[in-house]
């Protein structure tokens, strides 16, 4: 995929199987949060052990998002088990015996498998069948220690939750219309009049930018009150819409992150039109959400086109549109290449 085949680095690997890979009933994204909590653990971890965080974070979600099990004709075992245990109707020890037994058979097995085959890089050997555990690897260990790090925890839950919502909603795709919150920093769908918050807009960016200011390529945090928090830009700025009608430029395919410097400082995009190469770069960038799935490609695909061709078309044609007002274009300074 070219995701990470362009940008091979460990962050592009992980993310690819987390933006990707499939949900396997959501179970891929429980197994991510669990390798998350045991990174400064022991090289062998027992599926006793990984059991725990597992299972806590299955029945975490379950609580919120019970119709995530209506997406199967039948609820697992260990779906069961994770609502009978907050139901009270079984023990934390039979919780994690049913994770045990039920859990992990498919999602070990295919937890590194993107596109119909494996990636290059193993963040952990599979174990189960001779010793009952999981080896972590190398360069899981030296995926902990990079910087990108402490981002990946947001992206996974906000992939997550997006995989909920997608099911929760269960709507036709033609119906399904993404938009963006300023004053609450999240996206959010409407449904049969009801407003429905999907989950954090920069957490549900930041993966797809491989976590560095969409323009300039510095690098961008989630976390709040960080020196490098990032902010969420409309490449196309709010001031063309008298231009585009119809147009929702609150659209996910017009939001990105960008670093405070290039969002709002003195030599800022502001209100200007990125230059012409930024434009490809926001079209690869929508192809990734395309690929990816559940449910923001629904909403790109309603927003500017069916197909590539057309959805090219679409931004192009936006593009110029710009240019009846009269705005100057905008360049980012030079510092890396941001490979999208």
């Amino acid at each position: 995929m070219r995701f990470y085949q362009v940008d091979p680095t460990l962050e592009s690997y992980w993310r690819g199987v987390i933006l990707f890979g499939k949900n396997f009933a959501t179970y891929k994204f429980a197994l991510a949060h669990a390798l998350y909590d045991v990174s400064h653990a022991h090289e062998v971890i027992r599926l006793e052990d990984l059991a725990v965080p597992f299972s806590r974070h299955l029945c975490a979600h379950l609580r919120d998002a019970t119709k995530q099990t209506l997406n199967m004709s039948k609820p697992g075992p260990l779906l069961k088990a994770c609502m009978q245990f907050n139901d009270g109707t079984i023990s934390d020890d039979q919780l994690i015996q049913q994770t045990v037994k039920h859990g992990f058979g498919i999602v070990l097995d295919a937890f590194h498998n993107v596109g119909g085959g494996p990636i290059a890089k193993q963040f952990f050997i599979n174990e189960q069948r001779a010793n009952k555990s999981i080896r972590l690897t190398d360069d899981f260990y030296h995926l902990t220690q990079s910087v990108q790090f402490h981002n990946l925890t947001h992206e996974t839950d906000a992939r997550w939750r997006l995989v909920e919502k997608a099911w929760e909603m269960n709507l036709p795709p033609e119906l399904l219309d993404v938009h963006y919150d300023p004053n609450q920093e999240t996206l959010f769908t409407l449904a049969k009049s009801s407003r429905i918050t999907l989950t954090s807009c920069r957490n549900s960016l930041n993966g797809y930018q491989k976590g560095h200011c969409f323009y300039c390529h510095a690098p961008i945090s989630l976390e709040a009150g960080h020196v490098q928090l990032a902010d969420v830009d409309h490449f196309l700025p709010l001031k063309i819409q008298s231009s585009l009608p119809g147009v929702n430029l609150n659209g996910v395919w017009n939001l990105v992150l960008a670093c405070q410097p290039c969002n709002r400082g003195i030599e800022g995009k502001s209100d200007r039109v990125p230059v012409l190469d930024l434009l490809y770069r926001i079209h690869a960038r929508n192809e990734y959400f395309i690929n990816s799935r559940l449910p923001l490609h629904e909403a790109i695909i309603n927003q500017t086109g069916k197909n590539e061709s057309q959805r090219r078309t679409f931004l192009n044609a936006s593009w110029n549109a710009a240019f009846s007002l009269r705005l100057q274009t905008w360049k980012p300074p030079v510092r890396e290449t941001l490979i999208l």
